[in-house]
This record gives C-alpha cells, structure tokens and sequence, in this order.
C-alpha cells in the first residue's frame, strides 16, 4: 500500500512540473542539481519502424485493453472501435529521473504516470476514433532545464521514435482513414517537427488530416506555422488546420516562457523573437477571440486519487491575449499544480475537455463532407 501511494505521490508531482517550456533554462539551481543527468549523452541505436509493430510499445491502441485513451467522465462514452478518425496523441513528458536523458521503454513507472496524462487528455479525443498513443524514449524532464548539446540529442532520440511509431501507424489504419494529430508538451514539440517533417509538402498526407491539437507549445505564426505543411484553423469547422493554445489565469507572467522563445529561431532560420504565438480559443475552435465561462462545455475536476474526475460546465472562460498566450481571467480550483506566473500548463486540456471532444467531432464530421 505505502508503495502504491508513492506511486500516486509521484504522479502528481509529474503533473506539477513535467515537461513545461516555462522551466526551461529556469535557474533553480537545486531542481537542475535534482533533475539534470551528470552523465554525457549515450547514443542509441534509432527505432525502427518494424518496432512499433508490436501491441507492447503502444500505450494506447484499439485492441489494448485497459486502454487510458478510453476513459470518459460520467455522461459520455467513448466512439466504437475502427470507426471515424485514427488519432496519433504524443504524450508529455512523465520521465523524470536524471539517470539517463532518455526514459526507457520499460520503465513501469513512467508509463504509469504517462496513462495519467492520457486519461485527462488523449480522452477528449476518443468519440472522434481510436486514439493511438506510443511509448517513446521520451527525453528527461532534466533536458528542459540546461542548454547543453545533450539535452538536444535526448530530444532528437526521442523524436526519432516518433517518426518510427508514426510509419508504424500509418502502415496499421491504411491509406484511406481520416486523421486527428495531438499532443502537449514535449509532446506537442515534437509534433511541430512531424509536421514539419513529414506532413509538409506530402500531397497524400495532408489531404487526410483532420486537423493537428499543437498544445502546450508556443508556435511561432511567422517562423514556425509556414514550414508546418498546414494553415492555423480559422473557423471552427475549418479542416486540414492547426490549433494551439498555452492557458495562463491572470494576473499572467509568460516571461519564463518568452524569455527562451525569444532567443530561438523558428523553422524557417529567422528568429522567433517578438513574433506573435498561435492562439486557437478551443471555448470557440477560431483564433484571437474571447469567450464567456457560458460557452465552456465541460471542465475536468478530478478527483483527489486522479483515478476519475467530475466534467462541470459554465466554469472557464477564455480568451486570447498579448503575443498569442490564452488567458482565463481567475484561475479555476483544479488542482494545486499551477506552475510560476500563473500557468495552467498541467491543465491545457482539461479545462476545456468538452470542448475539445466537440472541436474533434466537429471537425470530423465537416472532413466527411
């Protein structure tokens, strides 16, 4: 029992930290000490795509049973299997150990932390199809907190795995189904390079996406969202489009967040310093708008074991703000895991779950027109 509870303990500490752009480059030298691997960077040898076959390195798929993907709160199910969507979800970051910079495959506690994360996220998308969910060699929670080379080679080892599940992915639903893109956090990262990648200027590819949940990641409109292969969603049943959103409550200070945006250069080799974020309103589905907590379908509250959680609508509202950041006026009690300057990461999904799950269908139901 005192075992289980540790597990719990350590799922919510994930929950506050994992995985979040604003602590990158943070200066908290204890967290680094704690975090940051001593060692160098082991290469390792890449995925293959033939890896990705097997039932075991996925964490959500259609046939899994005990899926975290299938959860739903009282009042909604999810879709029957093989039908509308295939939807690719790439998780956050739930590794948290500094012993290596990249997870193991294996390791049974990151994995279940990660079904956490799908529970309260990959969740919303599951009456739109079936949603697909890969473990990968995740890099460490540590790599978001230094500059070092080997932050960024943990980083391209777990992309790789990506790319590997993706090819694995596309091979199993066939040439002709409907797709849904999502992530958040790292995982969102590394979905902007996918559709840099491999959806960009790839005619088939493009014409069956759905559309791409790009959250929890700041998305660069002028250096980044060209290079992406699609256009931002300008309306709400607009298909083949990107959304994005980053939720802070107010008063709001993004400053961990822009000081580090600043500085990069976007995918087209300009720099991203003072360009505007993509701003989806998922309360509305279109960019650069506000909404009231009325037009809030559902918001997530989950229980104190996170085992379930009560969908309460009418409690969020949400608006765009200054350089693309989505702002909730007071924050809502969801949890004691808001992070410096009133950042709702941890919550990106879960405050507006219901009405995720009605963009996703939305869209699908528009993409089958």
């Amino acid at each position: 029992m005192a075992r289980k509870f540790l597990y719990v303990v350590a799922g919510l500490i994930v929950l506050a930290i994992a995985a979040t752009f604003a602590y990158r480059l943070f200066g908290n030298q204890l967290l680094r000490w704690s975090t940051v691997p001593g060692e160098s960077f082991r290469a390792q040898p890449a995925a293959p795509p033939s890896l990705y076959d097997r039932t075991a390195l996925w964490l959500a798929r259609p046939e899994l049973p005990n899926n975290p993907a299938q959860w739903t709160p009282a009042g909604h199910a999810p879709g029957k299997t093989g039908t509308g969507a295939a939807i690719f979800f790439i998780h956050p970051t739930s590794y948290i150990s500094k012993a290596s910079w990249n997870a193991p495959l294996d390791d049974a506690e990151t994995n279940e932390r990660t079904a956490l994360f799908l529970r309260g996220q990959a969740s919303a998308f599951n009456a739109a199809g079936d949603v697909w969910a890969p473990r990968y060699r995740q890099a460490t929670f540590g790599a978001f907190l230094t500059s070092v080379a080997d932050a960024e080679r943990a980083l391209a080892l777990a992309y790789g795995d990506i790319d590997a599940a993706f090819d694995s992915f596309l091979d199993t639903i066939g040439p002709d189904r409907p797709i849904i893109l999502a992530g958040h956090s790292q995982g969102a990262l590394h979905l902007t390079r996918l559709l840099r990648d491999r959806v960009a200027g790839n005619p088939a590819l493009t014409r069956r996406i759905v559309a791409a949940y790009v959250v929890g990641w700041p998305v660069s409109v002028t250096t980044d969202l060209p290079r992406m292969g699609l256009p931002a969603c300008g309306t709400a049943d607009q298909t083949g489009c990107i959304l994005s959103w980053q939720t802070f409550a107010e008063p709001a200070d993004p400053s961990l967040i822009l000081d580090v945006y600043d500085q990069t250069q976007g995918f087209n080799g300009a720099p991203r310093r003072d360009t505007p974020m993509l701003c989806t309103n998922p309360l509305t589905g279109t960019p650069n708008v506000q909404a009231p907590a009325t037009a809030n379908l559902g918001t997530l509250y989950p229980s104190p074991d996170l085992k379930t959680a009560d969908l309460l609508p009418n409690r969020v509202a949400a608006r765009c703000g200054d350089r693309g950041f989505l702002l909730i006026g007071d924050g809502p009690n969801v949890g004691p895991y808001v992070l410096p300057g009133n950042n709702y990461h941890v919550y990106d999904y879960s405050l507006f779950w219901a009405n995720v799950r009605a963009d996703a269908n939305r869209r699908l139901a528009a993409f089958a027109r």
